[in-house]
């Protein structure tokens, strides 16, 4: 792990949304998609991430006195530089599993965009580390376990 790339196991294929995107598409492309992070791009620049906990926090409270259809009224307004979480931590393709590892226990986040040159060219995520897990020669030893 500490000697394999991010490159060899991160997902190439993105589905990335801007800025002005609305709350409502950004809820349908994670549904669809059956993704749980949705990097945001503007001009090509990665500059926020929206995450399943992000369109959750979103939500307003069920203790709110608004009407549903005011309530769908403002969430049609969001846009994801209202709820995105802006400048997220990324890591390089070259970086090996266990730096990502260690960046995402230690920011508690669960994927990192991959930046190479400034282009976003990936993600790598908790699933990918059970992936990863799953497909390796031999078992883990308890020695390789990360210290918490």
């Amino acid at each position: 792990m500490n000697r394999t790339p991010v490159r060899s196991w991160m997902s190439e294929r993105l589905i990335t949304i801007t800025p002005e995107t609305t709350f409502p598409e950004a809820q349908r492309l994670m549904l669809e998609n059956k993704i749980r992070r949705l990097p945001v791009l503007q001009s090509g620049k990665l500059v926020g991430i929206v995450t399943l906990g992000d369109i959750r926090e979103a939500k307003p409270s069920d203790a709110t006195t608004l009407s549903i259809y005011e309530l769908n009224y403002l969430m049609d307004k969001l846009t994801a530089k209202d709820f995105m979480t802006p400048n997220p931590i990324t890591i390089a393709p070259d970086a090996t599993l266990g730096e990502a590892a260690r960046l995402m226990v230690d920011h508690r986040v669960g994927g990192l965009p991959v930046i190479d040159h400034g282009k976003l060219i990936g993600i790598i995520t908790e699933t990918d580390f059970c992936y990863w897990m799953i497909f390796q020669p031999e078992p883990i030893r308890p020695d390789h376990v990360l210290e918490r």
